[in-house]
């Protein structure tokens, strides 16, 4: 999954690498956009695209650890993370809501 992580994310350059939980992430105005988690793929989206996401097959609210969901992020579904095209219009969306949050 990092493979593949690595390899999407150069499509975006807007973006700044960096760990996060231990794992790769993109940061946007210093705000957590999108990473990986163990297996999973999460990505912070506005909240009418996460509604959008929630409602795919394998899609759910992201949680690091049980009882402790990230409100306003969700995780990807193989489906999505296998497929380059939906991979990066998800990561779009991640990337566009998350460069309207103010800078930290």
């Amino acid at each position: 999954m990092v493979a593949r992580f690595e390899a999407a994310v150069a499509r975006h350059p807007e973006a700044t690498r960096r760990k996060m939980f231990g794992y790769p992430a993109l940061f946007v105005g210093g705000n957590l956009a999108t990473g990986l988690f163990a297996d999973t793929w999460m990505v912070r989206l506005a909240p009418a695209d996460l509604e959008a996401l929630l409602r795919l097959p394998g899609a759910a609210p992201f949680s690091p650890m049980p009882g402790r969901t990230m409100k306003g992020y969700g995780t990807l579904p193989g489906v999505i993370v296998a497929d380059d095209a939906a991979l990066d219009e998800w990561l779009r969306r991640s990337l566009a809501f998350t460069g309207t949050l103010p800078a930290k």
